[in-house]
């Protein structure tokens, strides 16, 4: 199931990646949107961040190098699932500030999505 968990999590992270770099003003009307839903927003998405990553803490709780990497991603999207849950006014900020002008942060996101997704690939072969 590890194995399965480090599949699914690169072709997650290759897909979201390559749109981030592709598609980074779909990205900016995507937090608009969760922006416009107020405190609601934040909520939605923490709904996102906890499944994926319950997902991986529950399949893939492994310490040992460089496999923890994979778990620390997952312990990370409980971690913003949290904060989404328990502070949506700080998510809201950051979604503010999502615009045209700094979509080249999103870029960034995308690349290093990019990257993990390959890190991930690796470690199923």
């Amino acid at each position: 199931m590890e194995n399965a968990i480090r599949v699914f999590v690169a072709m997650n992270f290759f897909v979201i990646g390559i749109s981030h770099l592709i598609q980074r003003g779909v990205w900016i009307e995507y937090f608009a949107k969760l922006h416009g839903l107020g405190r609601l927003g934040p909520v939605v998405e923490g709904f996102l961040y906890l499944n994926f990553g319950a997902l991986i803490v529950a399949f893939h709780n492994v310490w040992t190098l460089p496999e923890f990497v994979l778990t620390l991603v997952g312990w990370f999207h409980i971690a913003k699932a949290l904060l989404r849950f328990l502070a949506p006014d700080v998510v809201l900020r950051v979604y503010a500030r999502m615009q045209p002008e700094r979509s080249w942060q999103i870029q960034a996101a995308g690349g290093f999505l990019l990257a993990l997704s390959i890190f991930f690939a690796f470690l199923a072969l």
